[in-house]
């Protein structure tokens, strides 16, 4: 598989919308709440996994791998709508995240 990164992230959110769009609720500034919220849902779930099963067998047993990054999927999947309703590109990110890094590295 070719790199996966962002931009062909939120070109797939951006086709998912367009075709739901009679249905989902818009990508706007207003719903990035509500978007927040259900990536946090997803969290939840992956945390589930985790927490029932431990974290060795759920990334080693192969219907609980299955299971948890399907879910790390959902939860991309509303990162990306997050992104989108607040317009923020990935140029912006990459900058935000390589500035946030540098900081890191000299932290201790």
């Amino acid at each position: 598989m070719a790199d996966f990164g962002i931009n062909e992230m939120q070109e797939m959110q951006k086709s998912l919308q367009d075709k739901y769009k009679h249905i989902w609720e818009p990508i706007c500034a207003e719903t990035g709440q509500n978007k927040l919220l259900w990536m946090i849902g997803e969290i939840g779930e992956v945390i589930d996994i985790v927490k029932k099963h431990g974290g060795d067998i759920a990334s080693t047993d192969s219907n609980l791998r299955k299971d948890l990054i399907e879910e790390m999927a959902d939860v991309l999947m509303y990162y990306n709508d997050v992104l989108l309703c607040y317009g923020i590109t990935a140029d912006e990110l990459k900058q935000a995240y390589s500035d946030k890094f540098e900081r890191n590295m000299k932290r201790w």
